[in-house]
């Protein structure tokens, strides 16, 4: 006899006739089926969890002693804007190297009116080489080149500035210094200018202002290294016996501390889904896995976009770069080596960043080589992989960031921070812990993961910021 499965689509009476045997959709009523376990797209390979090396914080906070370094006055200037009208922020005048560390309200305010706004088209320029310097550029918005004389009398590109750079403020102590490069608009635009006489006008109305220039140019003349850290005197290459110099190596007095950052939720899982729905697989393991992946994932975030802890906000100003034409170039990775040249580790970019560079190879006629990664093939750049992840964020406007970074206590690199040996640990690093059971029914776990990352020194880490990523031509 033929027996017909309800939920089976209706058959003929000539299909009823010719079966002889149990229907697949009634047999499986008796069967149990083969299925996976709960699945979850966010789940990305992590790559930076696992390319960084973990080191142990017993006592929940880490610190980085550097030899004394003085400030030089490297940072990026905001402003403000009201329409097509750009303003200096007065206070972030202290980031020029001039007005470091001074701290006079009206003073930098009298400064911050002093500028001009000026527009510029791709193409203009804006400062030539030889000419006297007698003003300081602040750009608001756009990017510049800056281009000098080689050795051999062609002209040589020295750099990009873009967005909260400057230049030129370094000669407004000097008034008889002339422009050692030239520097061109790539792209439209907005820039703050300060003529030399009017820097000097506030400087004549402020006897402060003044005091602290020379005070400033002094420390600027103290002997350092090119990396700005207090020299150590040597002697070499000398005959007989001449005194030799004396040094000590001077640290700074208050060093970076990392304390470790948190990720935690409270996972609830109710005792009757625990007591009666285990099997085959174990509700609360499964429950608890995916929170774990979800942790784990914001975690990499973190690490990345975290003003405090993360590598995009912790990469010193000096190693920070932009793109020479807008997509990132053969030129852009190189130059990101020549800052990470000391065993550079791994590269780092958003999936759609990598494409980009690819396409850029491509229209160059450049086939990078590409590498194997504990059985992954990845791409490549001078031998140095580049590894997917997609917590670098893609902008609005189609930008992104790249890393290059060097790893390892003993190389002076950037490390993993997390504390092992936790209460209730179920990973190093990440505790679960038994909450109780509600009057409700409901279980909850306290699920928490400890982590930072520290720079241990500045060239550890390389960004290539604004990259534009999907650009044809």
């Amino acid at each position: 006899m033929t027996v017909t499965d309800s939920a089976q689509p209706a058959t003929s009476p000539q299909e009823e006739q010719t079966r002889l045997s149990l229907g697949p959709a009634a047999a499986r009523n008796l069967s149990t089926t083969t299925k996976s376990v709960p699945q979850m797209q966010g789940i990305t390979s992590r790559w930076l969890l696992k390319l960084l090396p973990w080191v142990q914080v017993s006592g929940g906070v880490y610190r980085v002693n550097r030899r004394l370094s003085y400030a030089v006055g490297d940072g990026r200037v905001t402003f403000t804007n009201v329409g097509a009208e750009v303003r200096v922020i007065p206070e972030e005048l202290r980031e020029l190297p001039l007005l470091r560390a001074f701290d006079e309200p009206d003073v930098l305010a009298a400064l911050a009116g002093r500028f001009e706004q000026q527009e510029y088209q791709p193409g203009d320029v804006i400062t030539e080489f030889g000419h006297q310097s007698d003003q300081a550029f602040l750009i608001a918005h756009g990017k510049v080149k800056q281009h000098g004389p080689g050795k051999f009398g062609d002209e040589t590109e020295l750099g990009v500035l873009a967005d909260g750079d400057h230049f030129g403020d370094e000669t407004l102590a000097d008034p008889q210094s002339i422009w050692e490069f030239t520097v061109k608009a790539v792209t439209p635009c907005t820039v703050l200018m300060l003529p030399q006489r009017a820097f000097d006008e506030v400087v004549e109305q402020s006897d402060v202002l003044r005091e602290h220039l020379e005070q400033s140019q002094a420390g600027m003349a103290r002997k350092r290294n090119e990396h700005g850290e207090a020299e150590i005197a040597l002697a070499s290459g000398h005959d007989g016996e001449p005194p030799l110099p004396g040094t000590y190596v001077d640290y700074e007095t208050s060093p970076r501390e990392y304390e470790l950052s948190v990720a935690q939720t409270v996972l609830r899982v109710h005792t009757r889904v625990a007591d009666l729905f285990n099997q085959p697989m174990d509700q609360v393991e499964q429950q608890l896995r995916l929170t774990i992946e979800a942790l784990r994932e914001r975690q990499e975030h973190e690490m990345i976009n975290n003003r405090e802890i993360g590598l995009l906000h912790n990469a010193d100003l000096k190693q920070r770069i932009h793109t020479r034409t807008g997509p990132p170039t053969p030129d852009d990775m190189d130059e990101l080596l020549a800052l990470v040249w000391k065993d550079p580790g791994f590269f780092l970019a958003h999936p759609r960043t990598i494409a980009a560079f690819g396409q850029e190879c491509n229209k160059a006629g450049v086939y990078p080589q590409s590498v194997d990664v504990n059985g992954h093939m990845l791409p490549a750049w001078r031998g140095v992989p580049i590894f997917p992840c997609n917590k670098i964020q893609v902008s609005e406007t189609n930008t992104s960031s790249i890393l290059l970074m060097r790893t390892g206590e003993e190389k002076q690199g950037i490390i993993g921070l997390h504390q092992t040996g936790l209460p209730d640990e179920y990973q190093p690093g990440l505790s679960v812990r038994f909450m109780g059971v509600s009057e409700q029914a409901i279980i909850s776990y306290l699920v928490s993961a400890y982590y930072s990352t520290a720079v241990l020194v500045p060239d550890a880490l390389a960004v290539l910021e604004h990259a534009e990523i999907g650009r044809e031509g």
